[in-house]
């Protein structure tokens, strides 16, 4: 038993890094549909209110980014749109990491180094996944999913 513990560690860590490059591209409407969320909530809508108006907002936000892309005729309006959804994704990868290396290494330095290299990672993670939305059908066949 002694050998599963530190074993069923690295695979929870495994998924939860997994999960945070998988869902980094979905940070942008996960904000959006949390603030609207909370906002409904607190102006009287009760809970199933705000749910629904959460993810009404944050579906309505990956609707319009994705349209933005389809629609956008210049590239750097395109490139700009991606950076709008990408940002987002940084903070969020530099906190996620930022937050496990807490929990791992107590040298500041080091947590700063790996945050600052989880939230590059998650970066060009999103930035990949959103140029491959933007991209044209024949080229979208070249890129990796994953």
């Amino acid at each position: 038993m002694i050998i599963f513990g530190p074993l069923l560690i690295l695979v929870g860590i495994g998924f939860f890094c997994w999960l945070l490059f998988t869902l980094a591209v979905f940070a942008l409407p996960f904000f959006v549909g949390l603030t609207i969320g909370i906002w409904a909530f607190h102006t009287g809508a009760g809970v199933f209110g705000g749910i629904a108006a959460g993810l009404v907002a944050g579906g309505a936000t990956i609707c319009i980014g994705q349209l933005a892309l389809a629609f956008a005729p210049w590239t750097w309006l395109r490139l700009l749109i991606i950076l709008l959804y990408v940002a987002p994704a940084t903070v969020a990868g530099y906190s996620a990491t930022h937050g496990i290396t807490q929990m791992v290494m107590s040298s500041p330095a080091w947590q700063m180094f790996f945050a600052v290299v989880g939230a590059v990672a998650v970066s060009i993670t999103a930035l990949v996944r959103f140029t491959g939305m933007a991209l044209d059908e024949p080229a979208r066949q070249r890129v990796a999913r994953g």
